[in-house]
């Protein structure tokens, strides 16, 4: 009891210096992976670098003390960070606080979801995501995070769109329109360098070795230019009536989103109202207030499109910058004064979605770095959950729940069957679920079992949990001294370390293999993949799609199971007559039904045998082969009760073979096993058949060629 509530005292059994000398070395080597790796899946969350690093400190060891798995690095990852921010955009602004606020809940539950299926032995329910549905979904959400990154790439600065596709080609747009080149170079020079590192030798830290690079270089050559200006340096006739008219609508948008919420919070209160009288499901104050909302939503969504109209013409304005003692003049490109000297840059207006400070307009010449990182650990405090929050967040949590837990078990199986070590799915889930809980009160985001980072740690030479503690401490002892070393670290190769990370995700030779196994399963693969790509960044529908069309096809199976006729074999067992293409007696039809009797198949079982009785018009006996049926409830039991009837009645004889007990003790409890009588069950098929034959092609009744080289006894090809 004591292992199962604290089972990271089994990793002290037989542990000495050695060993911990090589889970210290494991734990740093992962750490310096994990450090800025989770700073750019951060970014990819929709929040700010730092709280990959926040991510990266409590979940990784508390993961690891609670789990069942010695070698699984916990920590920020990239679906989970993806899904994580493409639930929360529709709540709330990416970056802002409230949507910081929103991720944080988010992660508590996650953590309570997985902690209650781990206490409640549900590991199981992950099967409810099927392998082609995740292969779909992988290799969709790998493009997606990819492609994600490109504007990082190449500089640029777009809203995002409905659909990722949209953002996709508002991204090439701008960059046709002006691509930033030491930008482009440096994230291309990040993938050079992890890819020629991994090359020479995978033990080598290639992510760790490209940001320290790339830091360099951006530290020395003064790749990011900022300057904060007066609008009225800025030499542009009529940016400042654009800019009031941007401050304006932000404004006014910010003040309907109150208004609306006003409004929401009072058609709570009337539906609460309604329901405490008992008079019906609406009223007319109800349908007032939906009104009022629809017109609010429709003006907001218009003042936001004239926003972003504006933003999208300031951000393609181009300017060349004069320096005037510490001050800058900026002039539109090509339209310098003659005679006035500029600094060979291109300069161009930072613009988001909050109002511009005309007093102090960001103006950048160089390229994005990740900046100020606060220092110090994170400030714990439990995330502020209500009930509505709670339910408004729990179905986008429970796909995160599911999906991060089947990520992280199979690495962990995988390993383990490397390892030989006990895994118990469970315990990973209460590992897990702690992890996120955890993580939340130190301000983490979504977190999940990291495949690349797992392997590192296991290629290290990891025996116990006690790395995973060593690379929390390595994140903590960055967050208290070094977080002004990465100050000046390219967004760019932030982008580089996400695009290489993934690569690892894009699996095309899962498409054919599902294909092979099952025509059908493939298909399933397919449509997820596309139903994903064409709703990112709803990501949440190309998984509902493959779990329905999987759970469709489940049912559709169970309704209609291999129902088929048996006949001998040359390897001299009975086999499907219609599969082997063999000859079946006319007199005698065995029928092996595969699959549970039940309410959704119980009549399909009857159909069947109807047609073997009409396409045999000489047929004198049915067995019924019992093997694969494992389970049947009442309705296969009236079934086959009516079944016996019809079979009897019709003067044909009636038997059965190789019964299970579970399906005996129903029979039993109801009375049919009386009904068919104990003479005429049969412990095996073959023992039945020699039986039946012997009672029928004995009788002397029959035609002389019905018992003359049965195909119930000798092998007769159709």
């Amino acid at each position: 009891m004591i292992y199962k509530i604290f089972p990271f005292l089994a990793w002290f059994t037989g542990y000495d210096a050695g060993k911990f000398k090589t889970d210290l070395l494991a734990g740093i080597t992962v750490a310096l992976v994990l450090i800025p790796q989770s700073m750019a899946y951060a970014q990819l969350a929709g929040l700010p670098p730092y709280y990959g690093l926040y991510a990266a400190f409590l979940p990784p060891m508390v993961a690891s003390l609670f789990g069942s798995s010695r070698q699984l690095a916990t920590g920020p990852v990239a679906v989970v960070s993806l899904m994580s921010a493409a639930s929360l955009e529709p709540l709330a602004t990416a970056g802002s606080a409230e949507f910081i606020a929103y991720s944080i809940v988010l992660a508590l539950i996650v953590g309570i979801f997985q902690f209650s299926l781990g206490v409640l032995r549900l590991g199981l329910v992950v099967n409810f995501l099927s392998h082609p549905v995740v292969n779909g979904f992988t290799n969709a959400a790998a493009i997606i995070i990819a492609s994600s990154q490109f504007s990082k790439f190449f500089g640029v600065y777009v809203d995002k769109g409905t659909h990722h596709y949209e953002t996709m080609v508002s991204v090439f747009q701008a960059a046709m329109d002006f691509t930033h080149i030491p930008t482009l170079m440096y994230g291309i020079g990040a993938v050079v360098i992890m890819v020629v590192l991994r090359k020479i030798n995978p033990r080598i830290p290639n992510v760790l070795v490209a940001v320290a690079i790339t830091t360099l270089i951006s530290y020395f050559t003064g790749y990011n230019k900022d300057a904060f200006v007066d609008i009225s340096a800025i030499q542009l006739n009529g940016l400042q009536e654009q800019a009031a008219d941007f401050n304006a609508t932000v404004k006014e948008v910010k003040k309907m989103g109150e208004e609306r919420a006003a409004l929401g919070l009072k058609v709570d209160e009337e539906l609460k109202s309604i329901k405490e009288k008992g008079h019906g499901s609406t009223s007319i104050e109800l349908i007032k207030l939906k009104s009022e909302v629809e017109i609010l939503s429709s003006r907001m969504e218009e003042a936001k499109n004239h926003a972003g109209d504006i933003r999208d013409v300031v951000r393609k304005m181009k300017f060349e910058g004069v320096k005037v003692g510490d001050n800058y003049i900026f002039y539109p490109k090509d339209a310098v004064p003659a005679g006035v000297q500029t600094d060979g840059n291109i300069w161009r207006i930072k613009i988001g979605n909050s109002a511009l400070d005309t007093t102090k307009i960001k103006v950048m010449g160089g390229g994005d770095v990740v900046g100020k990182i606060p220092e110090g650990l994170p400030q714990f405090t439990v995330p502020q959950l209500s009930v509505k929050k709670f339910f408004k967040l729990l179905p986008t949590a429970v796909i995160i729940s599911l999906l991060g837990f089947m990520e992280a078990i199979a690495i962990a199986k995988a390993m383990a069957a490397k390892t030989g070590q006990k895994l118990d799915p469970n315990q990973e889930l209460i590992g897990q679920g702690l992890g996120n809980i955890l993580g939340s009160i130190g301000s983490s985001y979504a977190v999940s079992g990291s495949f690349s980072r797992s392997a590192v740690n296991l290629q290290a030479g990891a025996v116990s949990g006690v790395s995973a503690v060593v690379t929390s401490l390595m994140v903590v002892v960055t967050l208290l001294f070094f977080t002004p070393l990465l100050y000046h670290l390219p967004q760019a190769v932030l982008a580089a370390v996400i695009m290489m990370a993934v690569i690892g995700l894009v699996n095309i030779k899962g498409f054919a293999h599902a294909w092979k196994a099952q025509w059908y399963d493939g298909a399933i693969s397919i449509l997820c993949f596309a139903v994903t790509l064409y709703f990112a960044p709803h990501l949440d529908k190309g998984i509902m799609v493959g779990v329905a069309l999987s759970m469709g096809v489940f049912l559709y199976k169970s309704m209609r199971p291999v129902v088929a006729s048996l006949s001998m074999h040359e390897e001299n067992v009975l086999k499907s007559a219609e599969y082997y293409r063999l000859k079946g007696c006319r007199h005698i039809s065995v029928v092996r039904f595969d699959g549970a009797l039940f309410f959704a198949n119980a009549s399909y079982l009857d159909e069947q045998v109807m047609k073997f009785r009409n396409e045999q018009p000489d047929l004198r006996y049915i067995l019924l082969d019992a093997r694969g049926i494992n389970d049947m409830d009442a309705s296969g039991e009236e079934a086959l009760h009516l079944l016996v009837e019809r079979v009897r009645s019709a003067g044909l004889g009636f038997a059965m073979s190789g019964v299970k007990g579970q399906v005996m003790v129903v029979m039993q409890r109801t009375g049919l096993l009386d009904k068919i009588g104990k003479d005429s069950l049969f412990p095996d098929t073959e023992q039945a058949v020699k039986t039946i034959i012997k009672k029928i092609h004995g009788t002397g009744d029959l035609p002389a060629d019905g018992c003359k080289d049965c195909p119930l006894t000798k092998y007769i090809p159709a």
